[in-house]
């Protein structure tokens, strides 16, 4: 029988044909999650089973199924988040929302903040939020009622469930009250270019959460004229963009009321997250 490194190998060179821009990396984390074990020994012996799961896998993997997907769970911010067809993967990209939002709050970090999370999807923005700021409560909200199980799962498993609801619904549609930060990682792309995205993306993350509309505007219109009698005086908000975007995003929002306190960059050093106040 092989061993975890001969497998790792011959799992990489298949990746690697097939085209994935990490085969050691696919390789390593299918052949973990396939054991149930992180950091294996490269030359414990596998077992018939455990080879048999990973030729179910790595079929998978060949016809463009995500490694993350395959696994059913991904890590976002040190946490563990459990996946469904109707999320999208926590990206590390969207961690710069996070880290936006906890500069802004860096005073009122022991405040009981009200918190909202528009298009939560598995909840990790959110909850992410909540295990960072442990005296405030929040309010996840997506159109998707399975998106909004799945995200309830990863506020228990994360042990914030006493303090996150989720809600299905459109947008702020029914909304009341008053919130003191308001997250959004919303559909952005443009309509017309879901067709152009990689195998990975278009054929298994779903397109709610994708499509932005026409133009990849279509949500942050309707935040710059719904979310003024959302935010509590003093609050902040803070909005995932796509390439490119943050110049349009700033018009619609100052269009809207609300001022621009300045963007934060991702690791690729892209701008990633806006921030806004009231005006």
């Amino acid at each position: 029988m092989p061993t975890v490194r001969e497998v790792r190998r011959l799992l990489a060179q298949r990746f690697l044909r097939a085209g994935s821009a990490s085969p050691g990396l696919d390789a390593r984390l299918l052949v973990e999650g396939t054991v149930g074990a992180e950091h294996l020994d490269p030359s414990m012996i596998l077992t018939a089973e455990a080879l048999a799961r990973l030729d179910d896998v790595s079929a998978r993997r060949i016809a463009g199924e995500p490694v993350w997907r395959i696994l059913g769970e991904r890590e976002f911010w040190g946490l563990r988040f459990r996946l469904s067809p109707a999320t999208l993967e926590p990206r590390p990209d969207s961690e710069t929302i996070v880290e936006a939002a906890l500069a802004q709050l860096a005073s009122r970090r022991e405040e009981d903040l009200a918190l909202l999370d528009l298009g939560t999807g598995t909840g990790c923005l959110l909850i992410a939020l909540l295990c960072e700021l442990k005296q405030a409560h929040g309010l996840g909200v997506d159109l998707s009622e399975e998106a909004c199980r799945t995200a309830a799962g990863n506020a228990a498993l994360n042990g914030v469930d006493g303090r996150a609801t989720f809600r299905q619904g459109n947008w702020t549609e029914g909304l009341d009250g008053r919130f003191d930060l308001i997250v959004s990682n919303p559909p952005y792309i443009p309509t017309p270019e879901i067709a152009t995205l990689s195998v990975e993306v278009r054929e298994h993350d779903p397109v709610l959460a994708l499509d932005g509309g026409a133009d990849g505007l279509g949500p942050y219109r309707l935040f710059s004229a719904t979310l003024q009698p959302l935010l509590a005086p003093g609050g902040v908000i803070v909005l995932e963009i796509g390439a490119g975007q943050g110049p349009d995003v700033v018009a619609l929002m100052r269009s809207g009321g609300f001022e621009f306190r300045g963007s934060r960059n991702d690791l690729g050093g892209h701008e990633r997250a806006l921030v806004f106040t009231l005006a």
